[in-house]
């Protein structure tokens, strides 16, 4: 659903040269040179989430050549890893259509894992959504779609990503993508609101001492979804270089560029986060809501979501090797016009930031964050509550954000888990 925001403001879009502390401007801000700041932290953001899925990859290839618990340990640390570029790119949705058009071959989610592997007798036999519900490829050598019997004997890259991902048109057929890595990895998080993630054991993967059968097609599972990876993202860096699609499209107009920074901001705030990602699952208090199911690591992509909002901003990144980027801004150009919705804009930002941080402190120390959302956790809803109260909070100066800036109409993306919560009921 979309919140439609239309602004008309009387003030053109540059005022006079101004300096304030805090701010790279030191003359009246180029819309163009923020855009084009933009894009270039797009290119490194995907550039560093790209480094790390080679990481991954490799990763995967020393685990599946000898798997033990060390092995498979560092495929998940560098699964996680991974995920910390990644999700700041997020911010790059909603506005950019090239990185929505791409975004659900590596991000989709949730998966009914039964598609692709064993699951517990608990996750059941059959969905009235889904005729793949437990197809289980990796254990069969054909399976039916749209009625019709596929051949599954080779587990390839182009199999996986052509065939099984979505298959019969159903989305919850994640088959490609971190999520189904993940799941790869950890396996099924059979712990509802105890403590606990997935704890698929390393002989999953043992050809020699093989567990739940199929090791060998797990493996060749495992191996083409990271190597898919690594060409999807592969594909993304292409499309932000100065001569890629992406960067072109937001670079050809200054005010459509300034349109896809803040429709993703305020989107990925609201509805993506705020919304379907933390509100849902507080209000049903289902611990399978939550992004990264199987590892428990859902503080940490939701944190780096929050980062990924306001590096758009402030335009300050850090790259996973340590070097700072900064450059010409969004906040340069509020500032300009309006010093005071400025320090609004980043102080909110920095509660947000703040709550996620404590929420993040929190899986990290007490429970993880499918125990936060469960029933009659008050402290633990309580610590969500504060980091989506921040970002619905936030998204309202984004909005004021818009306005200053006259940029016309701009729509946003809502959620009926805060726009409608009763029809999450329903």
């Amino acid at each position: 659903m979309k919140r439609k925001i239309h602004f008309r403001a009387a003030l053109a879009l540059l005022t006079a040269s101004a300096a304030f502390i805090g701010h790279s401007a030191i003359a009246a801000t180029d819309p163009a040179a923020v855009v084009k700041h933009y894009s270039d932290v797009a290119l490194a953001k995907y550039e560093d989430s790209l480094a790390t899925a080679k990481a991954l990859d490799a990763a995967i290839d020393a685990f599946l050549a000898a798997p033990s618990d060390a092995t498979l340990q560092a495929a998940k640390d560098a699964w996680i890893k991974g995920r910390v570029p990644y999700q700041q790119t997020e911010v790059y949705r909603f506005g950019n259509p090239i990185v929505d058009d791409w975004e659900g071959k590596v991000n989709a989610w949730p998966l009914d894992e039964g598609l692709i592997d064993y699951v517990d007798p608990a996750y059941g036999t059959e969905s009235d959504e889904n005729a793949l519900y437990v197809a289980n490829v990796i254990a069969n050598n054909t399976v039916k779609i749209n009625g019709k019997d596929v051949d599954a004997s080779n587990i390839t890259p182009e199999f996986i990503s052509g065939t099984l991902h979505e298959a019969g048109e159903v989305e919850a057929n994640v088959a490609t993508g971190y999520h189904a890595i993940e799941f790869l990895l950890w396996g099924q998080d059979l712990n509802g609101t105890g403590p606990g993630a997935g704890n698929r054991p390393f002989t999953d993967y043992d050809l020699a001492n093989c567990t739940h059968g199929n090791c060998d097609r797990r493996a060749a599972y495992l191996k083409s979804a990271s190597t898919l990876l690594v060409s999807d993202l592969e594909e993304m860096v292409g499309n932000w270089k100065a001569d890629g699609d992406a960067t072109k499209a937001v670079n050809a107009d200054p005010k459509t560029g300034l349109t896809a920074v803040l429709t993703g901001m305020g989107s990925l705030s609201y509805g993506e986060l705020a919304g379907e990602r933390m509100k849902l699952g507080v209000l049903l208090h289902d611990p399978e809501e939550e992004h990264d199911c199987f590892s428990d690591n859902t503080h940490n992509s939701h944190l780096n979501d929050a980062v990924g909002i306001a590096s758009a901003y402030t335009g300050e990144y850090t790259r996973v090797d340590g070097t700072k980027m900064t450059g010409p801004s969004l906040s340069d150009l509020v500032a300009e016009k309006d010093k005071t919705l400025d320090d609004e804009m980043r102080t909110k930002l920095t509660v947000t930031l703040d709550a996620m941080n404590a929420m993040a402190k929190r899986a990290e120390t007490t429970e993880a964050y499918d125990q936060m959302i469960g029933e009659g956790n008050t402290e633990g809803n309580a610590t969500v509550q504060a980091a989506i109260d921040g970002l619905i909070d936030q998204t309202k100066t984004i909005e004021r954000v818009i306005s200053a800036l006259d940029i016309g109409t701009v729509e946003l993306e809502g959620s009926d888990s805060l726009d409608n919560p009763n029809a999450v009921f329903q």
